[in-house]
């Protein structure tokens, strides 16, 4: 029973230590983007989503903020409806903790770590 409360206590231990301490996050942008940062970042949005979108290829390198607006709705035509799109764009921003790019989604503050990517401080 002894050995039982002792992993027990170790999990709990281990679990603190992986939380991520958000005092230390600082506004970040990407640097020297290139094919595997573009990918990672790509990953992380359409995970968030939970569908594909299409990021710039510059995406995050002059600012720590990405957003998502969605495509206007169409007519049967393809031509775009007539009215206003009154959907909220959804915003992203990346920080640099430690050595760690994290892009997080304002929506819910879900912190989406960015493998392959250099980011510096803003």
């Amino acid at each position: 029973m002894t050995k039982l409360l002792l992993l027990a206590a170790l999990g709990v231990v281990a679990a603190c230590c992986k939380t991520v301490a958000t005092e230390h996050d600082k506004a970040a942008r990407i640097i020297d983007a290139d094919d595997a940062s573009r990918a990672a970042l790509q990953r992380a949005v359409d995970g968030a989503l939970k569908t594909h979108v299409t990021l710039a290829d510059d995406a995050l390198t002059e600012s720590s903020l990405l957003i998502i607006e969605r495509s206007p709705p169409r007519n049967i035509q393809g031509l775009p409806s007539q009215g206003r799109n009154m959907d909220v764009p959804i915003q992203f921003r990346l920080v640099i903790n430690g050595d760690d790019c994290v892009l997080i989604d304002q929506r819910d503050r879900s912190r989406h770590e960015l493998e392959d990517t250099r980011c510096e401080a803003e």
